[in-house]
């Protein structure tokens, strides 16, 4: 088998101002499997259990999804944009995340996927069909490979508001107002899932492997970047077409698992009203808004009622596959270039038993989380 971290890093450059300050020293990771199994082409869906389907779908629909389908025991949601179903929420005794579905580009896929890894392919029984091979990544979070699932059309979309700009002589706007109203912010599509792991290079370098995806930035800890990176921005190759900034973001830390999702929305306005929509509903606002750095999207971050993070996302970067991976120091205030501080809520510093529980557990373990990678971590959320 290939090394997946041994191939060339491809010939752009894009670290003159367009998403990171610095790129690889020689040597370091170059973000991309040299002969991947398959290449995924996006995220399919998300899938959770909850106690309580109907308090989960009240929740969805003040965030601003759609009920694709509906039965006692499983919720399927989507947003407005073509596609399958972008959430999957099945009755269960507790809240909890199980894992992701990326979608593969052709049915040989994933007999090619199955063979490679010695599972089979299934066929899905229940709403949308298809096919899919059932895997664990190196953390122990199942990852679905999904092909054939049935798409639900478009749904008539909010569209992005006419802006004025620039001298009145050119504006674009003239005796109209402009007044969003406050209600749910259309959710347009899933957009990208970020994930906690023990293991952050096992499981780096098995989704570069396994599913072809590729590095669009990687995140150190200061005076550790002889130690390789701590998180890692994925996003889909698709050759010259391009790709969303991260589709899987990944970081190190003492906890496995779900960290947030993100759903765009059409842009600022749909965002803010959405948010202040959310907020008169009395739901737990976690950070923003602001504009990211790695991504460049304008976010806003809540938490549903069983604790979950969402994010709402307009105007992020997309990328085709030929630019090399930027390299940059994590840090707490690294993470956004304009809006209020990163809460602790948000980076997850608030001190708890269970918190304290996870760092003691994990230092115990044989992983990546090392006495120096813990205090590294805890100076970069500081900072």
């Amino acid at each position: 088998m290939n090394d997946p971290t041994s191939t060339p890093v491809p010939t752009a450059d894009a670290h003159q101002g367009l998403h990171s300050g610095q790129g690889a020293l020689r040597g370091e990771h170059p973000g991309r499997a040299a002969q991947p199994v398959i290449k995924v082409v996006d995220l399919a869906w998300l899938e959770f259990t909850k106690p309580d389907l109907d308090r989960a779908e009240a929740f969805a629909h003040d965030f601003g999804f759609t009920t694709a389908a509906r039965t006692d025991d499983i919720l399927h949601l989507r947003g407005a944009l073509a596609g399958p179903h972008c959430v999957v929420i099945r009755r269960g005794p507790a809240s909890r995340f199980i894992g992701p579905a990326f979608r593969a580009a052709d049915a040989a896929d994933l007999d090619r996927l199955a063979r490679a890894t010695g599972h089979k392919v299934r066929t899905l029984t229940e709403y949308g069909g298809g096919r899919a091979v059932d895997l664990l990544d190196p953390s122990g979070i199942p990852v679905r490979v999904v092909h054939g699932v049935t798409e639900q059309p478009a749904r008539p979309l909010r569209q992005p508001l006419v802006l004025n700009t620039g001298p009145t002589t050119a504006v674009a706007r003239i005796n109209a107002t402009q007044r969003p109203p406050r209600k749910p912010s259309q959710v347009q599509r899933l957009g990208h899932v970020v994930l906690s792991t023990r293991v952050f290079r096992r499981a780096l370098d098995w989704y570069l492997h396994h599913l072809g995806l590729i590095v669009s930035d990687f995140l150190y800890l200061d005076g550790q970047r002889d130690r390789g990176p701590s998180m890692a921005f994925l996003r889909c190759d698709r050759g010259s077409e391009p790709a969303d900034h991260h589709t899987l973001a990944m970081h190190l830390g003492p906890d496995t698992g779900y960290v947030h999702s993100a759903y765009q929305v059409a842009d600022l306005d749909a965002l803010a009203a959405g948010g202040a929509y959310l907020r008169e509903r009395g739901y737990h606002h976690s950070w923003g808004i602001g504009r990211h750095i790695q991504g460049s999207q304008i976010f806003d971050y809540w938490r549903d009622p069983d604790r979950f993070m969402l994010e709402h996302y307009a105007d992020g970067d997309v990328f085709d596959n030929t630019l090399e991976p930027g390299w940059a120091a994590m840090s707490a205030s690294g993470l956004a270039q304009w809006g209020p501080p990163a809460t602790r809520d948000f980076l997850g510093t608030t001190p708890s038993p269970r918190a304290f529980l996870q760092a003691i557990s994990a230092l115990r373990e044989d992983n990546e989380i090392d006495r120096a990678r813990l205090l590294g971590l805890l100076k970069a959320l500081s900072k």
